[in-house]
């Protein structure tokens, strides 16, 4: 599913467009009303800042409801009734309140979109992302496979391996994660962190390997090849 992002606060915008991208969305982030207007991609939804710089978040969702019926949710620090209600009256289909989880960005994206454009019996689900000939990860129904059998991972367990799956290989500093995984208004020690790698590194042991750098962070490693057993003992020098 294809995402507008319009928001002004980098921050904010990084971590909602990595937590949207662990879920399997596509992400475009403007950070302007006029950017917003002007964007000729295309989307399936907008995620729509009310206290842009250039113009009123409110301006901007009349003008793209003018335009099209794409669904529009608000996300603004903006709590007062009156503003929900002029946003839900000018087009938005749904407000989000900061400060917000991405999993409750993620429920309602979903829900409003099986609310405007359900989804036809016969199309086809999208398949999960394999790494390896052993591990899958359906990013759409955030469930994880280990040779064909689901791993019970707890939520974090579950973000994290979303979040390093992104891309194998490539090192992540323990900031990163921690802004992506937890929030980018994470405060406190990163230990978490580390439990959570050796809970992954236990129960997905064989089809993925975490490298710890010290004083830098983590690099995911998938494998590529299952070891026989034949393999092993030819390894190890055993006749």
């Amino acid at each position: 599913m294809r995402v507008l992002l319009v928001e002004d606060d980098e921050p904010v915008a990084e971590s909602l467009r990595r937590g949207l991208l662990r879920y399997g969305f596509e992400v475009q982030w403007v950070n302007t009303g006029g950017a917003a207007l002007s964007y000729d991609g295309p989307y399936d939804v907008v995620l729509l800042d009310l206290g842009l710089p250039d113009t009123d978040g409110l301006d901007v969702c009349k003008a793209l409801r003018v335009r099209s019926q794409v669904p529009i949710i608000v996300i603004s620090a903006r709590s007062d009734e009156t503003d929900r209600v002029v946003g839900l009256e000018l087009g938005a289909d749904d407000y989000v309140s900061k400060p917000f989880g991405v999993r409750e960005v993620i429920a309602r994206i979903r829900a409003v979109m099986r609310r405007v454009q359900p989804r036809a019996a016969d199309a086809p689900a999208p398949g999960p992302d394999r790494y390896g000939p052993r591990l899958t990860v359906d990013r759409k129904a955030a469930r994880v496979h280990l040779d064909g059998t689901e791993v019970a991972l707890a939520p974090k367990e579950y973000d994290l391996l979303a979040f390093l799956t992104e891309e194998p290989g490539a090192l992540m500093s323990r900031e990163q994660i921690m802004e992506a995984v937890w929030d980018a208004n994470w405060f406190g020690p990163t230990k978490t962190l580390d439990v959570h790698v050796a809970a992954l590194r236990r129960k997905l042991a064989g089809a993925i390997t975490i490298e710890a750098v010290r004083g830098v962070g983590f690099r995911l490693i998938v494998t590529e090849a299952v070891e026989t057993a034949g393999s092993a003992r030819e390894g190890d020098g055993t006749p």
